[in-house]
């Protein structure tokens, strides 16, 4: 029982857990809007009377509840829309701003003990951790920013 109740007292099960309740809360505030609001604005816009979500057609002597296949596609793109611009967006935001992501990709050798790749300036092997052998001192090294001196503590 020690290990399930520290299993359920993590930090993302209770968040998950709270994020699920939330979404079911608002997917039922979206649908009660799409039910009472936007289906009628159809209805009236395509001619139809009565409750849209109720309509039907028949097709060898079965029915096919097109009206609520109509809610159904409106309240997913309203849950969808808002969780994008209410969510997505603001997060992804938030994350470029505390943690840029700068995806540069040092140069690349590889160790001659194991074959990996590991970066130009490495002394030792990330894999396999046998020392990497000196390179020749080089006058510059070209950077983004111009030429700076190459590192000469090797």
């Amino acid at each position: 029982m020690k290990g399930f109740r520290g299993f359920i007292l993590r930090g993302n099960v209770v968040d998950l857990a709270v994020g699920i309740v939330i979404g079911a809360a608002f997917t039922a505030v979206v649908n009660g809007f799409v039910r009472a609001f936007l289906t009628p604005l159809v209805g009236l816009a395509s001619g139809a009377t009565g409750d849209l979500s109720r309509k039907t057609f028949t097709a060898g002597g079965t029915d096919f509840p097109y009206g609520a296949f109509i809610n159904a596609s409106i309240s997913f793109l309203l849950v969808a829309t808002a969780l994008y611009f209410l969510v997505v967006l603001p997060v992804n935001k938030l994350h470029q701003r505390i943690a840029p992501s700068h995806d540069v990709q040092a140069p690349k050798r590889e160790c001659p003990e194991c074959l990996s790749p590991v970066p130009t300036e490495a002394r030792r092997c990330a894999s396999c951790t046998s020392p990497l052998p000196a390179l020749p001192a080089q006058a510059t090294a070209p950077t983004s920013e111009g030429t700076v001196p190459a590192r000469q503590d090797r």
